[in-house]
């Protein structure tokens, strides 16, 4: 998620995984995949920096997750062995 600026000056976080692009027009339009359009203050440059660095920001996290390993015990049963014990208890 990136924080952008509206025209009016509030603040709003957008999915970056959902741009489809970003258009000079002379404002700055940022298209998402479904159509929709936002008209940011932020120049086109300045939002590909924000994306590069939320993405790196989640390769980085990718990482520390990993380091910390697995989970040693699953806190969810598998819904079938959910169904059999309660069969059994009635």
């Amino acid at each position: 998620m990136i924080t952008l600026t509206r025209l009016s000056g509030s603040q709003f976080v957008l999915n970056s995984d959902l741009i489809e692009r970003v258009d000079a027009t002379p404002d700055t339009v940022i298209t998402l995949v479904d159509g929709k359009k936002y008209v940011v203050a932020e120049r086109p440059s300045e939002i590909v920096k924000l994306v590069r660095e939320h993405r790196g920001w989640v390769v980085a996290m990718r990482d520390v997750l990993e380091a910390d390993g697995p989970d040693p015990e699953p806190h969810l049963a598998p819904v079938a062995s959910l169904h059999i014990e309660q069969d059994q208890e009635a």
